[in-house]
């Protein structure tokens, strides 16, 4: 199910609307993958990185993974090693959901994976 969320942006200070997916999960390129294939360490996770290049709920799957702090695994495109760090740098972001959301309504559909980055 798709939901539109109505957040302060954290970008402009304003009021935006977003279009969310609230079903991610079941919509995301590895969605039926073995999750063996998708946990992997090292080098591997390279692979699995570029299914998540081409995934059309990248941004959810970040965000959930952000917001939540998980450890393993690679989700909305980024390692845990990555994601790590990103919490780290990115300390005041109270709500990744809310960052990316208003992301993608400032600057149309985003790479979520840059944006956090920087770039």
């Amino acid at each position: 199910m798709r939901a539109t969320s109505t957040t302060e942006s954290s970008l402009k200070g304003r009021q935006v609307q977003a279009d969310w997916n609230d079903n991610w999960n079941n919509e995301a390129a590895c969605a039926g993958t073995d999750p063996d294939l998708l946990f992997v360490q090292g080098a591997a996770q390279n692979r699995v990185k570029i299914i998540c290049a081409g995934c059309t709920v990248r941004t959810e799957c970040l965000a959930v993974a952000l917001d939540n702090q998980i450890e393993y695994g690679v989700w909305g495109g980024m390692t845990e090693r990555e994601r790590r760090a990103l919490l780290r740098r990115r300390n005041t972001v109270t709500s990744w959901r809310e960052l990316l959301m208003s992301a993608r309504n400032e600057y149309g559909r985003v790479d979520p994976v840059a944006f956090v980055r920087g770039a």
